[in-house]
């Protein structure tokens, strides 16, 4: 692994949500994160998943803020916790991003379970977790589309990032935050949000007396976005390409479903319509033509642009490939894919020679 790095240009960071998580992934040579889910940290405990209940009930604007103020110091301290196990090594975080039906319970005891412990009565509870049903949630109000509509959401997990950016500081551990934005298909729902990010950083920084080095960008998993990429980088600092979804919009397949068919169409006994299943390995051809566009618009408005992947294709020998050439700054993938891609990313680099370090 030390020739390996020794040659590679390409960075490799991981996905991962944990401090323990982390950890392991420090130790197989992650060089970063490059994608920290917030939603996992949720479903930890019962007391943090009756937070993000409540707020999710709540009818009203302040009774979703304490909601959220309980979950802040959560959250605070399982960043501190990432922070100080990366070292000063980036660490890009996503704020929330499934709808939020995903984070109720959906069989009648498990709601009057919910009514009795937020004190309400079960009608009432039911009625509201009726309400979040949605025909295609996949394509419905998740990510950045709930802090547009909620911004107390983007406000508490900003606050929770930089408070624990600034508290590791002061503590003598060096950070380096990434703040994203994820599902984003327009420049300027980005710059809204990225004022309010912003807004929320540099007001946190006062109060702590500490400054901090962080970036705000944007996943690219919406073909939309891929293909306004110059404009949504005259605001971003950085994308990276979350390919889980953007395969899925552009080839019209849910990752989820698709194993009923998908065989056939990767089977060339059978149809062998496409060469690999693009859910393991990038669909070059199509999503890829996407990203390689994107990447050149977004240089050309923003020359010095971050460009990563974060989805599961990151630690696939052939996607690391197709990484290194198309010039991106890191790939990311699950802990134990990380020798993987230190191994492909070398390859990489003896066949087609950059060394840009």
């Amino acid at each position: 692994m030390r020739w390996a790095d020794a040659v590679r240009t390409l960075k490799v960071r991981t996905n991962v949500d944990t401090p323990y998580d982390a950890e392991n992934a420090v130790r197989l040579g992650a060089e970063g994160i490059g994608l920290c889910r917030t939603e996992h940290m949720f479903f930890d405990t019962n007391e943090r998943r009756l937070a993000i209940q409540k707020m999710i009930i709540s009818d009203d604007v302040e009774t979703r803020k304490k909601a959220l103020a309980d979950l802040l110091p959560f959250q605070k301290k399982d960043f501190m916790g990432i922070f100080r196990v990366m070292e000063g090594k980036p660490v890009t975080i996503r704020l929330l991003d499934p709808p939020l039906h995903e984070f109720v319970p959906h069989t009648e005891n498990g709601q009057k379970h919910l009514a009795q412990a937020l004190s309400m009565p079960f009608h009432l509870v039911k009625r509201k977790i009726d309400r979040l049903h949605e025909a295609n949630p996949m394509l419905g109000h998740r990510g950045c589309r709930l802090c547009i509509t909620y911004p107390e959401i983007l406000e508490t997990q900003v606050r929770a990032i930089m408070e624990a950016a600034c508290e590791c500081k002061k503590k003598g551990v060096r950070v380096s935050p990434e703040i994203m934005h994820p599902l984003v298909i327009d420049r300027k729902e980005l710059e809204i949000l990225t004022t309010a990010t912003r807004e929320v950083a540099e007001k946190v920084m006062g109060e702590e007396g500490v400054s901090v080095n962080y970036l705000v960008g944007t996943m690219i998993e919406v073909p939309r976005a891929a293909l306004l990429a110059d404009s949504i980088a005259e605001v971003a600092e950085f994308f990276s390409f979350g390919t889980n979804d953007l395969t899925q919009m552009t080839l019209g397949m849910s990752r989820d479903d698709a194993g009923r068919f998908l065989p056939d169409y990767v089977d060339e006994k059978k149809a062998g319509i496409l060469k690999n299943d693009p859910f393991q390995s990038l669909d070059i051809e199509g999503v890829g033509q996407l990203m390689t566009g994107a990447i050149e618009k977004g240089r050309k408005t923003r020359k010095k642009l971050k460009i990563g992947i974060c989805g599961e294709h990151g630690g696939d020998p052939e996607t690391v490939a197709f990484c290194h050439k198309n010039d991106f700054d890191y790939v990311s993938c699950s802990p134990f894919r990380v020798p993987i891609a230190r191994l492909a990313a070398a390859h990489a680099e003896l066949k087609w020679p950059k060394r840009r370090k």
